[in-house]
């Protein structure tokens, strides 16, 4: 098996520096525009609660997190795990946004990714867990193959959030994503964030997936709430801004504030 040379020393500082980090896999069943006012003001959210917090793009057919914020400076993960000695360069990975996070790219252009099970996926799964090293939560913007799996092969041991909006449309193509995970991964709990919905109106649509998802699949949905319609999100989007910011006192953000305090709490239960 493949593995970094890795300097015993470090690796124990490592050890012994903290906790395990977060890390949460979303897939989205929203629009783009949805998905990436979602992520980068979930981001901006946790940032503003005192984590730190690094966006990873692993979208590999459709733009991901890094193209929207054009963030295409330095190299992709993949190139990272390409090395053939020592620690990859992971500081010229990750590129710093004016919102408060990191965004790193899984891979940048015509890059190919190594096949499932070979030495190369290897190495890129152990670049991703050093990757990971670097922040208090990592939220990794991700898509299903064709094969329903995962870019990054280690992805499948996350955290899995869903995103939907309230439409016929995304609840259904919500629910088919968990169904696709399950058929790939065997059944294993999911959460689902509801976007562009009020509190009342996306309770409906978890309980309905919810109740879905128990008895079709064997599988439980937890909720980790919803965020309201609010045009400041595409003010806020248009200024190279999070609503956080901008407008703090927006419905919006009000949400992203309560959502970024449960990841914060399920971090701090996790360090426990």
């Amino acid at each position: 098996m493949a593995s970094f040379d890795f300097d015993q020393a470090e690796g124990l500082r490592r050890m012994l520096a903290g906790p395990k980090p977060r890390v949460f896999t979303f897939l989205s069943a929203a629009t783009p525009e949805e998905k990436g006012a979602m992520l980068v003001n979930l981001g901006a959210s946790l940032a503003q609660a005192g984590r730190d917090v690094l966006l990873l793009d692993a979208c590999v057919a459709s733009e991901g997190i890094s193209a929207r914020l054009k963030a295409g400076r330095g190299n992709s993960l993949l190139q990272a795990a390409q090395q053939s000695r020592g620690e990859p360069a992971l500081d010229d990975v990750m590129q710093a946004m004016p919102q408060g996070f990191s965004v790193a790219a899984l891979k940048r252009g015509v890059q190919k990714l190594p096949a499932a099970g070979t030495e190369g996926a290897q190495r890129l799964d152990d670049a991703f867990g050093v990757l990971t090293g670097r922040a208090d939560i990592v939220v990794v913007d991700a898509e299903l193959d064709g094969n329903d799996a995962f870019a990054i092969p280690a992805l499948a041991e996350t955290e899995i959030v869903v995103q939907a909006s309230n439409s016929p449309a995304s609840i259904k193509a919500a629910y088919t994503l968990i169904k696709r995970v399950n058929g790939q991964l065997g059944r294993r709990p999911f959460s689902l964030l509801v976007t562009g919905a009020s509190d009342k109106e996306a309770q409906l649509v978890y309980q309905n997936m919810a109740q879905a998802a128990n008895r079709y699949l064997a599988v439980k949905l937890n909720s980790m709430g919803s965020v309201p319609p609010d045009e400041h999100l595409k003010k806020a989007m248009h200024l190279g801004r999070a609503v956080v910011d901008a407008f703090p006192l927006a419905g919006a953000s009000v949400a992203f504030r309560r959502l970024a305090g449960k990841f914060v709490l399920s971090d701090a239960a996790a360090a426990r």
